[in-house]
């Protein structure tokens, strides 16, 4: 099993003799494991997403879970007789989380290891083993907000948009303006602040300097004179994606500091990554100031800092350790997005 402290974002189950006792190609009147379906329940209730990795005929399996009741709770299956390795790879990439953040669950010490060595960082766990799954601490978030109990929601509505946007012909901006999109920043309120805190710990790919707070912090730096701390949010006609961006802004006779900037790489296909950069240069302007902002390179925000130099931010210094400061002298300021209703309270 490999060693990590990061919180698990999604189980994925192997089928026979781990999500059920027996093999369906066997015998179709395979029962589930006892107790599976509440650790299923129970994990779910706490913001952690199910997919499924299994050797099975796919038809015959996904009809046995439909008549078990428990089709809505797994994300992208992947049922075939290819290797585990790469359907963990694809449920990885369809999520859009890092393998560290994934638990495979199988009875075959086979299975366990190809799997483990085409993807070290993955943890795994024998079949045995799943009633204690509730119990572990990576699967025991700090806190469970509202949109981490929607979390499953919110990923079966977007495989809704994904499917629309497939089958749409016309143009793209066309596309995203047919989703009614309404996107809301406004100052981060006490009742945000586990949200808050979520997001610096599971947002990587779009964190600039891939810091995190705890409530408390977060609650100090909200309650600051010197400091603003916004939150944003994004609805659309198939629902919410929840609270999904967050900065926070240290303020200065000078300048506007942006010490943390980061956007949930859910909605980044829906362009609407500039939107929450754009308002706070706005602002910046308006108060006559100039913005800095911090960045620092991890393993996986690279287009983090394709976004701030596209914004037109230039490099004002780098220390030793890799950590950049950017500067704007806001003569160019991205307009919002024409398909997106923004407001700002």
């Amino acid at each position: 099993m490999a060693e990590s402290t990061k919180e698990i974002k999604c189980v994925v189950w192997d089928l026979d003799n781990t999500l059920w006792d027996g093999t369906l190609v066997e015998h179709d009147d395979v029962k589930l494991k006892p107790g599976v379906v509440d650790v299923i329940e129970t994990l779910d209730s706490r913001g952690i997403l199910h997919s499924i990795s299994s050797k099975n005929n796919y038809d015959d399996a996904m009809e046995k879970i439909k008549q078990l009741g428990l089709e809505e709770y797994f994300l992208y299956p992947e049922i075939h007789w290819n290797a585990k390795s790469s359907s963990l790879g694809r449920i990885r990439e369809n999520i859009n989380i890092a393998m560290d953040t994934i638990l495979f669950i199988d009875d075959q010490p086979f299975e366990r290891e190809e799997v483990e060595s085409e993807h070290p960082d993955i943890t795994t766990i024998d079949a045995a083993e799943y009633k204690k799954l509730p119990d572990l601490l990576r699967l025991n978030p700090r806190f469970i907000t509202r949109d981490s109990k929607k979390r499953r929601k919110m990923y079966l509505d977007d495989i809704k948009r994904k499917v629309e946007e497939e089958d749409y012909e016309g143009p793209q901006e066309e596309f995203l303006a047919s989703l009614n999109m309404h996107f809301v920043i406004h100052d981060a309120k006490e009742e945000d602040l586990k949200r808050a805190e979520e997001l610096t710990v599971r947002t990587n790919q779009l964190n600039a300097t891939g810091l995190t707070y705890d409530y408390d912090e977060l609650d100090a730096f909200r309650l600051s004179e010197k400091h603003k701390l916004l939150v944003c949010e994004l609805t659309d006609k198939y629902g919410s994606y929840g609270k999904i961006g967050l900065a926070l802004i240290e303020i200065s006779e000078e300048y506007r500091h942006l010490k943390l900037m980061l956007m949930s790489c859910r909605v980044m296909a829906r362009g609407v990554g500039t939107v929450l950069l754009s308002h706070i240069m706005q602002e910046t302007k308006k108060a006559g100031k100039k913005l800095l902002a911090d960045f620092k390179h991890t393993n996986r925000n690279r287009q983090m800092y394709v976004g701030y130099k596209f914004a037109n931010f230039k490099e004002k210094s780098c220390d030793e350790k890799g950590n950049i400061l950017f500067e704007s002298d806001l003569s160019m300021i991205q307009p919002f997005p024409p398909y997106i209703d923004i407001k700002i309270f």
